[in-house]
């Protein structure tokens, strides 16, 4: 790969095997302590923290902000310096942020923190990860790079969470109806601290396994390269597919209150069925990456979203006084291999349409600077409908409100063209 040997000194090179696994437990540890505590944990969170789904959700659109903030520069930063040094600086201060997190602060203090989180877990972080994995996967197994890093981090993810949903009930008594409020915050906060520690690890991972890579391309050609990804139409096209399956997947953070609210669960049945659903997501994400390789990205995308859309109009109408628990599980267990499918191979779309490597960060940068904007808005619509019909029928119209984001995927996914958009290197 002419290209990739000229534009990128590789200062040293570990075995392959071991920087994708760096990848995948990086990838997942970043996340884990702005959304697993509230994706799994969200019935008990909002006790102790003594929050409404409204309040929690105004709390993550801070995150949103600065986290939107952070991704087209994130993407600049990537295509310029190394990803190791990168990636284990944001592990390590994002790992900080968890030690505040263990102080149980106001409304005010968890909004400043999702804040703080948005520009630690993105600016630094992001777009270096999706580069050094796509830099990975090569030219022929772009499916099975990012079908790899997002399946593994799904089972890093699905077993971290097994063990804090272990931590949680550790520090519950056996009778779950007779709670204190002290019991819950210091079972929260041995989950947090459980977190906190995962992540500071993975920084350590980072730094000894990741190898050292400088793009003297990318800085030679720093303002050609940011007007070439803006003028691109695939660039634009793939943020939209973007938004609409990270809506999906911020859909997951309510299936917990869900089966609480709703399925009648108890919080700790409610946060083992989220972890143990996790588990789907590699099989998910790894076979959709070889189905993407086999045919294409686009057609795996499009019929994902199909499935998505079905499902929740089914989830829509269900209710368990009126169809039983089991046909809602069975859709709610297909909605999550849905979801799982797209995360794992929207970013094979750069090879599609052909984005040059030494513009990888910066394209990951303006997609996800669109196709990450779910995080300002998502959780406190949802967080609203919720709050306005608490139980079966605020989940109905949570539903819908998913369903439009399903069908406005697929729509715009047809519009792809697998024409290549970006010219080939090499060519004028």
């Amino acid at each position: 790969m002419p290209e990739q040997s000229n534009s990128y000194n590789i200062i040293r090179k570990p075995p392959k095997w071991i920087i994708i696994f760096s990848l995948i437990v990086a990838g997942e540890m970043i996340f884990t302590l702005p959304f697993h505590v509230i994706r799994y944990f969200r019935p008990t969170l909002l006790d102790v923290f003594s929050l409404t789904n409204t309040q929690v959700g105004d709390a993550i659109a801070i995150y949103g902000i600065t986290a939107m903030i952070c991704y087209f520069p994130s993407g600049v930063i990537a295509d310029r310096f190394s990803s190791r040094r990168l990636m284990s600086l944001s592990l390590l201060v994002t790992a900080l942020g968890g030690v505040y997190m263990v102080s149980i602060p106001n409304q005010l203090g968890l909004s400043l923190l999702f804040g703080f989180w948005g520009i630690t877990s993105i600016l630094m972080f992001w777009s270096a990860m999706l580069r050094a994995t796509r830099e990975w996967g090569g030219e022929l197994a772009q499916g099975r790079a990012f079908g790899l890093l997002d399946g593994g981090r799904g089972l890093v993810g699905a077993a971290a969470a097994t063990i804090a949903v272990f931590f949680l009930a550790s520090f519950l008594p056996i009778d779950l109806e007779n709670i204190d409020s002290e019991q819950r915050v210091r079972a929260l906060k041995a989950v947090i601290w459980f977190y906190t520690i995962l992540t500071f690890l993975a920084a350590i991972l980072v730094w000894v396994f990741i190898p050292d890579t400088i793009n003297k391309t990318a800085r030679n050609k720093f303002f050609i390269g940011i007007v070439k990804v803006l003028k691109s139409r695939s660039a634009w096209i793939q943020a939209i597919i973007v938004i609409t399956a990270y809506c999906a997947y911020r859909g997951l953070d309510f299936y917990a209150l869900y089966g609480v609210d709703v399925l009648g669960m108890n919080e700790v049945s409610a946060a083992r069925f989220m972890s143990n659903a996790t588990y789907i997501r590699p099989v998910a994400a790894v076979t959709a990456g070889f189905i993407a390789d086999r045919f294409t990205t686009r057609k795996v995308i499009v019929s994902t979203f199909g499935v998505l859309f079905l499902s929740y109009l089914l989830l829509l109408v269900l209710s368990p006084a009126k169809n039983g628990i089991n046909i809602i599980f069975v859709n709610l267990v297909i909605t999550v291999l849905a979801v799982y499918a797209l995360r794992g191979v929207y970013f094979g779309l750069f090879e599609e349409t052909n984005v040059p490597k030494r513009l990888t960060g910066t394209t990951v940068g303006l997609v996800s600077l669109i196709g990450y904007t779910p995080d300002i808005f998502f959780q406190s619509i949802a967080g609203r409908i919720l709050d306005a019909n608490p139980g079966v029928e605020g989940f109905h119209n949570f539903y819908i409100y998913l369903s439009v984001f399903a069908i406005v995927g697929l729509i715009v996914t047809l519009f792809l063209t697998p024409r290549k958009i970006f010219k080939p290197a090499g060519k004028k």
